[in-house]
C-alpha cells in the first residue's frame, strides 16, 4: 500500500516526465465545445495553451451543470455586513447572467469588447462578470475601495467601453458612494466611456448624466430581443484582464484565457483545495482580487459546488461576525488571508463561543505568510486541532496556487511557516542572481521553470514590459519577485519579496522572518519590518508594531519584544528601533506594503499607493518615525 508522499511523489513524476501530457489530461476533466489542435505553442516570453481548442468558461461554470440535472444545487449564496442573504440554485443563477448577456448585447457590448466593474462584492456583480465571459467580452474587475484616479488608470489601460457600478457600498456600517468616483475617473481622465449602468442600493439621489448613464432596471430592460447565447471561444482568448495588486509599483493587467486559466484553477481547486460538488465554500476575499475572481467566482462553479460571496468587514457589526457565517451556512472549506486571520486573534477565541463550527473540514490561507504564531491559534487554539489549516502560494500572475499542501490528493505533514510543496504540474525553483540553484536551506530567487495554463501568458497592451519584468532577468524562467529557500523536505519557505531582504553586516534576513518573531509575543497582533541603512552594519531591522486590543504599549512591552526577537533570530537580528502603530500600511487584499514603511524611513515619495487600504497607516507611521527622531535628537549633548 502506497504511502501519502508515494501519491504525491507518483503525481509529481508524473508531471516532470511529460508535462504537456499530464496538462492535457487534467484538461479532459471538463468538456469542450472542440477538442485542442496542440497542448501547448511556445513563443517567448509568451505561450498558448489547448491550441485550437474551443470552450467557454462561464458556460462549463453554469449551463453544463443544469445540463447534467444539477440546477436545484445552490450555486451562490451572497451575505452582508447589514445581514441581507441571497440564495441562488445554478438554474437561477444561469437564467440571471443569461439576462444580463443580453442585456450586454443591447448595450452593443461585444466580443472582445472590456467591460468595466466597479462594484461590491454583490450578486450583480458576479453575474455580470459571468455573463461578460458569456459573450466573449472581456471584464476587468477594480475593487470598490480605489479613488478616482486609481480607477482612472485601470480603465484607461484596459479601454474599456462600458462601466457598471453602484451608488454606494458598505464598510463597518458607513455608506461609501461610488459613482461620484467613477464621475470623477472619467472626466479626469478624458475616458471615452460610452455608458456607465448604475445598481441603486441607498436612498439618496445619484447624480446620472443624461444620454450616458442608465439604472441597472433599464440595462436589464435592454435583453428583450437580444441573443443570451453563450459564444464559443478559443482556449486563448481573454476571458478577464486584473491588475495586480500593486505591493511594488504600478499595477499591471494580467491576462487570463477562457481554456488554460479555466484548466488550471479547476485543476488547483480539486488538487489543493479538494473540493468537490458537495462542498459549501467560503473565500472571504473581494471580488475585485483574483482570489475572489478565481476562488469565489470560476472555480467553485466549475466544481459545481456551492459557493458564498460576503460583502463587508469580518469583524462587522461583531467580531462574532466570521464565525456566525460558518456556522449558519455549514461551511465546509474556507479561504481566507492571514492578515484576517490575525485580526482574528485580535479578538482572542471567545467570539467563536455558542457558535458550532463542526462543519468545517479545512482552512486554508494565502496573500501573505501565514506565520508560525498565526497558524498555532488557528490551528490549535481555534480549532483544536480538529481540522488542517493550511498555508499556500500563488499570484494574481499565477491564477491560482502554485506552491500547497496536496490536500486533494493526499495531505502531507503541515510544516507552519511554509507554504507546502510545488503542486503537481506546477515547476518551481530557488536559485542565486547568477541563475544557478540553491542549495536545501540556501535563500535565493523564486523562479517557475516552466509555464503552466493559469499563468497569465501576457501583460494587457504591454507584451514587452511582461517581458521586461518576468523573463529578462534569468532567460528562460519566470522570476516571481519573491525571496524563498527549499528544505530538503521539499518545502518552499518564503521569505518576501526579494527586493526586501534586509541585509543585517554579512547576514540576509527576511522580512517574515523578523515579522513571525515579533508574532510569536502574545502582546502582538500585527508587524511590519523593513531595513534601514546603518553605517556599521550595512543594515538595521526598522519595526512596526500593532498591539492587541487591550495592550497599552510601554517602554517595558518594548524590551520584552526586542528580546524575543532576539531569543527567536539570535543577536543578528538588530532592531534599530520599534515604533508601535494602530495599523501598518497594506493593500486591500491584506498584503504589508513595506516599500512604503522603506519611503518613509527614508523621507522619500511611497509612490502609487492607490492599493492602500488606509491612507492613515502611512501618516502614522511617518509620524512614529519623526517622534523617535526629534526624541533622539534632544537626547544629543
Amino acid at each position: 500500500m502506497e504511502t501519502i508522499n508515494a501519491v504525491v511523489r507518483r503525481w509529481q513524476q508524473d508531471a516532470a516526465r511529460d508535462p504537456e501530457g499530464f496538462w492535457e489530461r487534467a484538461a479532459e476533466a471538463l468538456p469542450w465545445f472542440r477538442r485542442w489542435e496542440r497542448v501547448f505553442e511556445s513563443a517567448p516570453p509568451s505561450f498558448r495553451w489547448y491550441v485550437g481548442g474551443q470552450t467557454n468558461l462561464s458556460y462549463n461554470a453554469l449551463d453544463r451543470h443544469v445540463a447534467r440535472g444539477w440546477g436545484g444545487h445552490a450555486a451562490l449564496v451572497t451575505e452582508s455586513e447589514w445581514g441581507e442573504r441571497r440564495v441562488f440554485t445554478y438554474a437561477q443563477l444561469l437564467e440571471a447572467v443569461k439576462q444580463a448577456a443580453a442585456a450586454l448585447r443591447g448595450l452593443g457590448v461585444r466580443r472582445g469588447d472590456r467591460v468595466a466593474i466597479y462594484m461590491p462584492t454583490c450578486a450583480e456583480a458576479i453575474v455580470l462578470m459571468l455573463a461578460v465571459t458569456r459573450i466573449g467580452a472581456i471584464h476587468l474587475v477594480v475593487f470598490a475601495g480605489f479613488g478616482s484616479g486609481a480607477l482612472a488608470d485601470r480603465l484607461g489601460a484596459a479601454g474599456a467601453r462600458v462601466v457598471f457600478t453602484a451608488d454606494v457600498t458598505y464598510r463597518k456600517g458607513r455608506a461609501v458612494p461610488l459613482k461620484p468616483i467613477v464621475d470623477a475617473a472619467i472626466t479626469e481622465g478624458r475616458l471615452p466611456v460610452e455608458r456607465v449602468v448604475v445598481l441603486r442600493r441607498g436612498s439618496d439621489a445619484v447624480p446620472m448624466l443624461a444620454g450616458r448613464d442608465l439604472e441597472w432596471d433599464e440595462f436589464l430592460a435592454g435583453a428583450a430581443g437580444q441573443s443570451s447565447a453563450h459564444e464559443v471561444m478559443e482556449a486563448n482568448e481573454p476571458a478577464y484582464i486584473l491588475a495586480t495588486s500593486g505591493t511594488t509599483a504600478k499595477p499591471k493587467l494580467a491576462v487570463h484565457t477562457h481554456g488554460g486559466y479555466q484548466v488550471g484553477i479547476y485543476s488547483a481547486a480539486r488538487w489543493c483545495f479538494g473540493l468537490r460538488d458537495t462542498d459549501i465554500w467560503w473565500s472571504t476575499s473581494d471580488i475585485g482580487w483574483v482570489v475572489g475572481h478565481s476562488y469565489i467566482v470560476y472555480a467553485p462553479l466549475l466544481i459545481g459546488c456551492t459557493t458564498i460571496a460576503y460583502e463587508g468587514a469580518l469583524d462587522h457589526p461583531t467580531p462574532a461576525t466570521f464565525y456566525r457565517i460558518v456556522a449558519e451556512n455549514h461551511v465546509t472549506g474556507v479561504f481566507t488571508s492571514p492578515t484576517a486571520a490575525r485580526l482574528l486573534m485580535r479578538y482572542g477565541v471567545e467570539p467563536a463561543r455558542g457558535y458550532a463550527l463542526d462543519s468545517l473540514e479545512r482552512a486554508f490561507c494565502a496573500g501573505e505568510v501565514l506565520n508560525p504564531p498565526a497558524w498555532q491559534w488557528l490551528q490549535k487554539e481555534l480549532l483544536g486541532d480538529r481540522v488542517p489549516v493550511i498555508d499556500h502560494w500563488w499570484q494574481t500572475e499565477t491564477g491560482g496556487p502554485v506552491v500547497g499542501n496536496p490536500y486533494g490528493l493526499a495531505m502531507l505533514p503541515i510544516k507552519p511557516g511554509s507554504a507546502g510543496i510545488p503542486l503537481p504540474g506546477f515547476e518551481l525553483a530557488v536559485v542565486r542572481p547568477d541563475g544557478t540553484p540553491c542549495a536545501p536551506g540556501e535563500r535565493g530567487l523564486v523562479v517557475l521553470t516552466r509555464p503552466f495554463p493559469s499563468l497569465t501568458p501576457t501583460l494587457w497592451g504591454d507584451p514587452e514590459r511582461y517581458r521586461r519584468d518576468y523573463w529578462e532577468r534569468l532567460p528562460g524562467r519566470y522570476v516571481t519577485g519573491d525571496a524563498g529557500a527549499v528544505d530538503e523536505d521539499g518545502y518552499v519557505w518564503f521569505a518576501g519579496r526579494a527586493d526586501e531582504i534586509i541585509k543585517i553586516a554579512d547576514h540576509r534576513i527576511g522580512t517574515v522572518e523578523v515579522e513571525s518573531a515579533f508574532l510569536a509575543h502574545p502582546a502582538v497582533a500585527e508587524a511590519a519590518v523593513t531595513g534601514r541603512p546603518d553605517p556599521l552594519r550595512g543594515e538595521v531591522i526598522s519595526a512596526f508594531v500593532v498591539p492587541k486590543a487591550g495592550v497599552t504599549p510601554s517602554e517595558s512591552l518594548r524590551q520584552e519584544l526586542l528580546q524575543t526577537v532576539r531569543q527567536e533570530l539570535g543577536p543578528v537580528a538588530v532592531v534599530g528601533e520599534l515604533h508601535f502603530v494602530n495599523l501598518v500600511p497594506k493593500t486591500r487584499s491584506g498584503k504589508i506594503m513595506r516599500r512604503v514603511l522603506k519611503a518613509v524611513i527614508l523621507d522619500r515619495d511611497p509612490g502609487d499607493i492607490s492599493t492602500i487600504e488606509d491612507e492613515g497607516s502611512v501618516a502614522e507611521a511617518r509620524e512614529a518615525w519623526h517622534q523617535m527622531r526629534a526624541a533622539l535628537a534632544g537626547q544629543q549633548p
